[in-house]
């Protein structure tokens, strides 16, 4: 019977007890069990609201228009599948995958694109086509959070990569601040700082070692790798870890006074082709970045290093798997733009 005088069905008193015994748990928890349990919550529900097919009745047609797009951007510029998988991994590690590094800056506002992890960033243009096309096809549907993780995997898969099926249904964001771009991993960060970073979005070790596998694709300006090859310590000005000749071919095109606003090194032998090239040069003492070095200063990231130069088959399975978890870290997003770069 309920306070009123009413009949309470089985179902209903069960769930009665489940909350009365909710509520003392509750009680008697640690304070940080029940934060950490709210966040596991938080998290459960961000992951159970991607799909793989999301969009399969509401815009069936999307995923094929951005392969198309992003496969002819490519055809024009080399550069796009750099710049498409960095600006998927800047955009979950700052407010999560939200698409807020998109956003442009306003008067009142410095955007993360204007951060200064983020000044190089480009191709920002292949999301807009993508989506000024897909509005053509389904307006209001498709999430520009959505077009980056998507136009990221076609950019990898065409490289030839791995391809992996993308969880779907990530909303934008409406707030983009250039200062909170610090929270990005350093180029110069040692493996502490690394870990620490990756494990607070709920990224391992294992997911550390994969996706630094992303910089099989792209280049570097001398200022990212300046740190080891000018006054590196005090007791060598080059970092003895990297190979000599390397080194050499570094201080050559990055002098101590350069002038080359462009200069810089591709990040691996093979640069618009997604493979395990960068692995094979790390192990070499060839890794362009502090962070690069890093992973050969852990027992555990170095035999993981070791085990992706040897087998591209076991990267590119590491690397989907991870890239899958990276891309649902939970945003904030609670709409879908109708333009990529500005707010309504």
């Amino acid at each position: 019977m309920d306070p009123n005088g009413s009949q309470q069905s089985p179902s209903t008193n069960k769930l009665h007890r489940l909350i009365w015994q909710t509520d003392l748990v509750m009680m008697a928890a640690p304070r940080c069990f029940i934060v950490l349990l709210f966040a596991f919550v938080l998290f459960s529900t961000e992951v159970k609201a991607l799909s793989s097919n999301y969009y399969d009745q509401t815009c069936p047609n999307a995923e094929a228009t951005i392969t198309k797009v992003v496969k002819k951007a490519m055809l024009n510029d080399k550069t796009v599948p750099a710049a498409l998988l960095r600006m998927h991994f800047h955009d979950c590690f700052v407010r999560g995958c939200d698409g807020s590094v998109l956003l442009n800056s306003t008067r009142n506002n410095k955007a993360e694109k204007d951060g200064p992890p983020n000044i190089s960033l480009h191709a920002f243009y292949v999301i807009d086509v993508v989506k000024k096309q897909i509005e053509d096809l389904c307006p209001g549907v498709v999430s520009c959070a959505d077009i980056v993780a998507l136009a990221a995997r076609d950019a990898v898969a065409l490289s030839g990569g791995p391809t992996w099926e993308v969880p779907k249904g990530r909303k934008d964001g409406r707030i983009s601040k250039a200062t909170e771009t610090r929270q990005l991993p350093s180029p110069t960060f040692n493996m502490s700082q690394l870990q620490q970073n990756f494990a607070q979005r709920g990224l391992s070790l294992d997911d550390l070692v994969a996706l630094s596998g992303g910089h099989t694709l792209g280049f570097s300006h001398c200022s990212s790798f300046q740190n080891r090859i000018h006054k590196f310590d005090k007791s060598h000005n080059v970092d003895p870890t990297l190979q000599a000749s390397f080194a050499a071919s570094l201080l050559n095109v990055c002098p101590a006074h350069n002038k080359v606003r462009n200069a810089g090194a591709t990040m691996d032998s093979t640069t618009t082709l997604f493979d395990n090239a960068y692995y094979k040069l790390l192990t070499n003492g060839k890794g362009l970045f502090s962070s690069d070095e890093a992973l050969l200063t852990n027992s555990r990231t170095k035999r993981l290093v070791s085990k992706y130069a040897s087998s591209q088959d076991e990267f590119f399975k590491a690397f989907a798997s991870s890239m899958i978890k990276m891309s649902s870290i939970s945003g904030n997003g609670q709409e879908v733009r109708l333009d990529c770069r500005f707010v309504r």
